[in-house]
């Protein structure tokens, strides 16, 4: 009998798109995930917006534009392997700045929709203290009835949770439940709800992350 052939990380070789300042010289580094179907240029042109020239940005490209294949409230093994691929490469991008110099407490995890629900999945599973923790229009993965016993402590992460109250993709729901739960895992949780706002990115929320950066910063 001929055994399965084991499936590549088809993400592990994709790009990582930066702006910003060299690590090098960074006062800090903003890692950033983009959504389903779009791509790291896309999720990188939020970087122009939030105006800090002395922060790095890393973009990681997820193959064919898409972290994992199902929507997050899936059950969690029908996203496999692509999600456990999904998390190295944010792995891999954080192990990248820390080597330059740049520690996870000087270091941003931003993601929107299908890439803010793996920021947050990756930050829950990984608590420690980061620089800060953004979710625009996202949630933590899985059904609901997940088990949520995450291990370590967020120790003090500024959070910041954005999302519409009639977003399409995103239960309000799993936003309420995901501030809970990352508020119990030391988070400095702040959730703001936009009444009939598109799937989108507001104004509001990018000021709210430019003051975490300037906060960082100083």
């Amino acid at each position: 009998m001929t055994a399965k052939p084991i499936p590549l990380d088809p993400h592990r070789d994709q790009p990582v798109l930066t702006a910003g300042a060299p690590l090098a010289q960074a006062k800090g580094a903003m890692l950033m995930a983009h959504g389903r179907g779009a791509s790291a240029e896309d999720i990188l042109g939020l970087a122009l917006e939030l105006r800090r020239a002395d922060f790095a940005f890393l973009a990681p490209q997820a193959a064919n534009n898409v972290w994992y294949p199902y929507p997050f409230m899936e059950p969690l093994e029908r996203n496999e392997p692509w999600l456990t691929w999904a998390l190295a490469k944010l792995e891999s991008v954080l192990a990248h700045i820390a080597a330059a110099g740049i520690p996870p407490e000087r270091t941003v995890l931003l993601g929107f929709s299908q890439g803010a629900c793996l920021s947050l999945e990756f930050a829950a599973r990984h608590a420690r203290r980061y620089g800060g923790l953004i979710g625009l229009s996202g949630g933590l993965i899985g059904p609901n009835g997940t088990p949520r016993s995450y291990a370590g402590s967020l120790a003090g992460t500024p959070v910041f949770l954005g999302c519409s109250d009639v977003d399409p993709h995103i239960p309000l729901a799993r936003v309420e439940e995901s501030a809970e739960i990352l508020t119990g895992l030391g988070g400095q949780v702040e959730k703001r709800i936009y009444p009939n706002m598109a799937h989108t990115v507001s104004r509001d929320e990018l000021t709210a992350v430019r003051a975490i950066l300037d906060s960082l910063a100083a």
